[in-house]
């Protein structure tokens, strides 16, 4: 780590945390009173610094805006039942953002930089933090080439921001999923791996089209048949088939879930089994027809875990089983939340802040 006095803090001369309502909180529209900054100049990041959350100035220049060098990440600190402040998987999100970077020709961000920053910006705001359960402090990593230069090249400068803000899970109802097999979201060789803004830009269209159709997110399916599952809007998908928990690979089109992977280790801890292959929206619907399919849901860190209640394919709705706290995927998210609020903690996967 690097030392306390490495990363300068300028604290906020009036705070605006007696201005949240924390008995109703939305998703990603309230922040916490400061943010983190680090940049990358000279072949080098600097150590960074704690400011006030507010504007950032730059240029129409910069090129993040014209080539989308441009990542972030999306975890969750949570107030555990004694009180503390604990962050879920950090090195796992700082892991993968770097795994982005690499993918966007973009600078590595060393570790003791981005877990200084963040746990000393998390601890000076650790008020933010609210306590209620299903609540936690949403935390946004971003990442941006800042350099004002119009030339398709990877950009000589950067900016990472880690901002924070509390939040309520992002879906209260479970969800109504349309079969996507039009539009596609990644293909092979491609970006969908990654953590990048254009992953998720061109899919406000389609994701527009099915909202409109009374539909809450996408099922996405495989770029050259449109056949295989991938992953649902902002979370991966699993099924449960013949009390087995299915999900498709993690693989160049579909994004390595930290809560998929933390679901898959604690059905293993279980005895639950799982599968981790390949899966046709057929194999599903006949499944469905066939009385086989116990449940659906999806999994990542603004959704938690989500029940499908309706799937829409081919011009049909079909509705599925009810989830309940004994399906396997209400028993997994009690698991969750043990670990998430303090009961318990046997992966070791909360950083004391």
């Amino acid at each position: 780590m690097l030392k306390a006095a490495s990363i300068d803090i300028k604290k906020t001369s009036a705070s605006r945390l007696n201005e949240v309502d924390f008995s109703n909180l939305s998703f990603g529209k309230v922040y916490s009173d400061h943010m983190f900054i680090a940049e990358y100049k000279n072949n080098k990041w600097n150590s960074g610094q704690i400011i006030p959350y507010g504007k950032i100035q730059f240029t129409p220049a910069m090129s993040a805006l014209h080539y989308g060098q441009a990542i972030f990440e999306g975890f969750k600190a949570y107030r555990n039942n004694k009180g503390e402040v604990r962050i879920f998987r950090p090195l796992d999100n700082h892991r993968r953002l770097n795994k982005s970077a690499v993918r966007m020709q973009m600078p590595e961000i060393p570790g003791e930089i981005f877990m200084e920053g963040l746990t000393r910006l998390i601890d000076l705001d650790r008020d933010w933090v609210p306590s209620a359960g299903g609540t936690s402090l949403y935390i946004r990593p971003v990442m941006f080439g800042s350099e004002e230069h119009v030339g398709l090249k990877p950009s000589d400068t950067y900016v990472l921001a880690i901002i924070t803000g509390p939040v309520s899970k992002l879906y209260n109802v479970p969800l109504k999923v349309l079969v996507e097999t039009e539009y596609t979201r990644a293909g092979p060789g491609g970006v969908g791996f990654a953590k990048a803004a254009g992953n998720y830009g061109r899919s406000l269209l389609p994701a527009k089209l099915a909202q409109k159709k009374g539909y809450h997110q996408l099922i996405w399916t495989d770029a050259q048949h449109h056949r295989y599952i991938e992953e649902s809007g902002s979370m991966n998908v699993a099924f449960v088939i013949n009390n087995v928990l299915v999900t498709p690979p993690a693989g160049t089109t579909i994004l390595e879930g930290i809560t998929r992977d933390s679901i898959l280790t604690i059905a293993k801890d279980m005895g639950i089994k799982s599968e981790v292959r390949r899966i046709a929206i057929d194999e599903v619907m006949d499944a469905l027809s066939e009385n086989r399919l116990q449940e659906a849901f999806g999994a990542g860190t603004a959704a938690v875990v989500a029940p499908i209640v309706t799937i829409g394919y081919n011009g049909k709705d079909y509705a599925l089983p009810p989830n309940t706290e004994n399906s396997i995927s209400g028993i997994i998210s009690k698991e969750l939340d043990k670990i998430w609020y303090g009961e318990e903690d046997k992966f070791s996967w909360m950083w004391k802040v």
